[in-house]
């Protein structure tokens, strides 16, 4: 009779140990799960902020090229303005010239 108390009593704890065993395993599961997911969100985040950098570089190279381009078009068009006055004056002195003539 002792014996078969004792048999149960040790199934008891056996079964007691098995549904502690399961808890703890999904307990684990579950905090590998959300370190998971907040490891992602990092990562997603770190993504987010790298190319939100790039293209802050890239708008502010962008800007520069075009401020640079703007002022060699406007100096060039100084300088072709300049080539083309001396050339206008003289065409206009020889057109009023003849027409005087």
């Amino acid at each position: 009779m002792e014996l078969i108390k004792q048999i149960k009593q040790a199934e008891a704890q056996a079964q007691e140990i098995i549904e502690q065993a399961k808890a703890d395993a999904a307990k684990a599961a579950e905090e590998a799960r959300k370190a998971r997911a907040a490891a992602q969100a990092e990562a997603e985040q770190q993504r987010r902020r790298a190319i939100d950098a790039a293209v802050a570089v890239a708008r502010d190279e962008g800007q520069r090229e075009a401020a640079a381009l703007k002022a060699e078009a406007e100096a060039r068009r100084q300088t072709l303005r300049q080539q083309t006055e001396a050339r206008i004056d003289a065409a206009v002195d020889r057109v009023v010239s003849y027409l005087r003539g």
